[in-house]
């Protein structure tokens, strides 16, 4: 995955879970692409301040995601809901076969879900 999308579904899922000052400056540095000098500036923290923040918040998003799984847990989900959606448009399944992969689909979500 992509580093910056891997940090965008990381805050994304957990971004609450850090101080009001680790969400604004790890959001310049993500989703407002600031340099660690223009983000130094503006909290008026050394260059040095600003990486160690932004590792430390990183560090601590992805620890959220391997003790929690969240974000693995939804794409898990968004294919089993994708191969739903290409059943149901599958024109050759009979509707015996399409009520059993639905209902099999969502026991697998529930379970997933639990």
């Amino acid at each position: 995955m992509e580093k910056i999308v891997e940090q965008g579904l990381l805050y994304d899922f957990y971004g609450e879970l850090l101080t009001d000052h680790q969400k604004k400056v790890y959001e310049d540095a993500v989703y407002n692409d600031l340099s660690l000098v223009e983000i130094a500036e503006e909290y008026d923290i050394s260059k040095q301040g600003v990486h160690d923040l932004l590792k430390r918040c990183t560090n601590s998003l992805e620890g959220y995601e391997k003790r929690l799984h969240m974000i693995e847990r939804t794409d898990r989900i968004r294919r089993q809901l994708d191969e739903l959606k290409m059943a149901a448009s599958d024109k050759e399944l009979k509707d015996d076969e399409l009520r059993s992969r639905v209902l099999e689909t969502i026991e697998s979500i529930t379970e997933e879900l639990s």
